[in-house]
């Protein structure tokens, strides 16, 4: 998740607004600090490490649900960000791999491995969720039109490439974002290798039964 900041062309809060959107921006980043170490912490643990009351975080998630899906619905919408940029790129191929690039930066794919099934997804994910569908396929698509991308390659594919990347962690983290971008690397040169793949393709939907909600 990108670091928040503020930057000279935002506009000014008032007092009790910024204060309000810090806290929201310490909370966020705690959580995911929190909740992609052990999914199961309390939220108690997320309010600590932010150096927020809980009655602060409270007031802006309810419950850890909403907090969970939160946290990874700001990872779609960072997901759908990348790709849209990556869409402009007049060069398929280019695109498609600054946009590989700049997901595993983004550390988008971690979120999606340790908290899918841990919160229920509601109806307000869903534009974001079929916007990533498309967008991706799009990309694959232009990658192929390349001539670069391998052909048995689909956008599913692409997805298991990013949580592998993700699945890399060191306790340094300048040293995992090293090796993340190494196993990337040697993962787009397969991207453009011969030869058949073994087993078919993901199919669509195959992956849908991780985000049933754990008992």
């Amino acid at each position: 998740m990108a670091n928040r900041t503020e930057t000279a062309d935002q506009p000014r809060l008032p007092g009790r607004k910024a204060q309000a959107a810090r806290n929201d921006g310490l909370i966020l980043d705690a959580a995911r600090a929190v909740f992609l170490d052990d999914p199961n912490a309390p939220i108690a643990a997320v309010a600590e490490r932010a150096g927020v009351g809980i009655s602060a975080l409270y007031r802006r998630y309810p419950s850890k649900e909403v907090l969970l899906r939160t946290l990874c619905h700001e990872g779609l919408r960072r997901f759908n960000a990348e790709a849209d940029v990556a869409l402009e790129d007049s060069d398929g191929w280019r695109g498609f791999v600054g946009f590989l690039e700049r997901v595993v930066e983004a550390d988008v794919h971690s979120l999606t491995v340790h908290l899918a099934g841990t919160f229920t997804p509601d109806e307000s994910m869903l534009p974001d969720v079929l916007h990533s569908g498309e967008a991706g396929d799009e990309l694959v698509r232009r990658a192929h039109a390349s001539g670069r991308l391998r052909p048995d390659v689909n956008a599913l594919d692409v997805g298991l490439i990013l949580e592998a990347c993700s699945a890399v962690a060191m306790p340094d983290p300048a040293r995992t974002a090293q090796l993340r971008r190494r196993v990337l690397a040697l993962m787009i040169d397969g991207l453009t290798a011969e030869g058949p793949l073994p087993g078919p393709a993901p199919a669509t939907g195959e992956f849908a039964w991780r985000w049933e909600r754990r008992p």
